[in-house]
Formats: C-alpha cells, sequence, structure tokens
C-alpha cells in the first residue's frame, strides 16, 4: 500500500528534518500541542501577535492555526498568519474549533476561507458546520456544541469532500473512526483509545501534529499520518490501565518512542481505502 509507504516516510523525515511549526493556537491546549509537536520531532512555536506572522511563516515549514480560545488580537493575527503562509507557498493547516458559534469566530472563519488552508482537521460537527458558514454545502447542518461533536463522521464526508475540492488540499474529520480525504482518495483510520476524549486537547494537539507532517510531506499523507500516530500511540498508552492524566503523559510519550517498523505494521491493518 503505497500510502502505508508515505506514512512511514513521513514518520522518519519529521524525526530527521525536525521541521519548524508555527502555531496559533488555543490557550487551553497550547502546552499539549507543543509537546506533541516535540514528541513526534517537530519544533513549536507558539505565537499570538500580528506583526510575528510574516517573519514567523518565513522561518517555518509550516502554520498551524487553532480558533479555539480567540483573544482580542486573533482576527487580524490569524488571518495575518494564513496570508503570509499563502504568499510564501508553504502549507497552513486549520482546525475550526466550535465553528458557527458566535459572531467572532464566524467573522474570522469567514477571512480565512480565501486563503485555502492546506489541511482542514475538526470533528464532524465543525466540518459541516464550516462547510456551511463557507457557502459551499448548505443542505447539511452541524450541531456543534463546544468542541464537542453531535454528528458522525459519516455525517460529514459529503462536507469534507466540498471543502477538500474548495481547498484543494486534505480533510480530516477526527471521530471513533477518522476519515482522511482529498478530492482523488478516501481513508479510513479505526483503532485508538476512548481515553482520548477524557485528556483537553487531543484535537488540537492533533491538528498541530499535522501541521509537523505538513512540513514534511504533501497535505494528504501529513492528515493520514497523524491520523495512524495519535491512534497508535493511544492504544499504547492505554494498555496502562492509568488515569486520564497519567494517560496524556504515557500518550506523549509513546509518540516520542515512534518506531517506524511498529507504525508500519499498524497502518497496514488499520488504514482502509
Amino acid at each position: 500500500m503505497k500510502e502505508v509507504t508515505s506514512v512511514v516516510n513521513a514518520v522518519k523525515d519529521a524525526k530527521i528534518q525536525c521541521p519548524l511549526v508555527g502555531s496559533w493556537t488555543n490557550f487551553v491546549t497550547i502546552n499539549l500541542v507543543a509537546n506533541t509537536q516535540l514528541a513526534v520531532g517537530g519544533r513549536a512555536a507558539m505565537c499570538f501577535l500580528p506583526d510575528e506572522a510574516k517573519p514567523l511563516a518565513f522561518v517555518s515549514k509550516s502554520t498551524y492555526i487553532n480558533v479555539g480560545t480567540l483573544q482580542p488580537v486573533a482576527l487580524q493575527a490569524l488571518t495575518e498568519a494564513a496570508k503570509a503562509a499563502v504568499e510564501l507557498g508553504k502549507p497552513w493547516v486549520l482546525d475550526p474549533v466550535a465553528a458557527g458559534l458566535g459572531d467572532t469566530r464566524t467573522q474570522l472563519l469567514n477571512a480565512l476561507k480565501q486563503y485555502k488552508p492546506s489541511v482542514i482537521r475538526g470533528n464532524a460537527s465543525e466540518i459541516i458546520a464550516l462547510a456551511n458558514l463557507w457557502g459551499i454545502q448548505t443542505e447539511k447542518k452541524g450541531k456543534v456544541e463546544g468542541v464537542d461533536s453531535t454528528d458522525t463522521v459519516d455525517a460529514a464526508l459529503s462536507s469534507a469532500l466540498e471543502l477538500a475540492k474548495w481547498t484543494g488540499g486534505a480533510v480530516a474529520i477526527s471521530g471513533e473512526t477518522d476519515i482522511v480525504l482529498d478530492i482523488n482518495n478516501t481513508y479510513r483510520i479505526s483503532g485508538g483509545s476512548a481515553m482520548l476524549k477524557s485528556i483537553t486537547g487531543a484535537g488540537c494537539s492533533l491538528g498541530g501534529v499535522i501541521a509537523v507532517y505538513a512540513g514534511v510531506a504533501d497535505p494528504l499523507t501529513a492528515a493520514l499520518t497523524g491520523s495512524v500516530v495519535y491512534k497508535y500511540a493511544s492504544e499504547r498508552a492505554a494498555k496502562k490501565g492509568m488515569g486520564t492524566f497519567s494517560f496524556q503523559t504515557a500518550f506523549v510519550d509513546n509518540l516520542s518512542l515512534l518506531n517506524a517498523d511498529e507504525v508500519e505494521k499498524y497502518a497496514k491493518s488499520h488504514i482502509n481505502s
């Protein structure tokens, strides 16, 4: 399977190349995002100020934008970050946390539409809501409750495809079984631990890790690799039978100890096209 080879290469390349990722993310989860990026081989730079957008994009291999907890400077800063990445021809990853919740968030996400993210990662309800918000698909309505999804990944499939057509990149829908797709390919990634739902920032940090892989691989491979290593590392962490905070520590440990041969075996049995 060529996609398995691509995933394994991305895991190896991230460890070798250590791509710098400029991240504009949720302050509730910023520590976990940075630590998971470091664990898979990336380098983390967490920023908030608009005047840092272009300089950071210039030195970074990719950019991660998460709209979780918005601050007063977010509208300008995040828009400038996306614009700078596109102008420099570098990939960027969007996590449309709680898309459709509130006027400020809606204004920001609409401003980001024109910059066409390389990868969009969200839960099913966020993907549906973003497609509606951007006027790409209007017949399906998702319901976002904070950062939680009330829709299944399959319910978001058509919305994800329409978003991929708009951006020309990849879309990752996170759930019990993840769906990762672009306009030509659709993959389902099974496995993982339900414990991920019990820690703050599992989705946010996944977006940050996908951004690391976007620095060394194409958008579809980056999204697929992020999904696979999260499923793999969470399963291994859950086997220790610990509580939620210990699970989080074990999860990051397992990301840092990724073995390409083991990831290859896992990907072969958990990626379905």
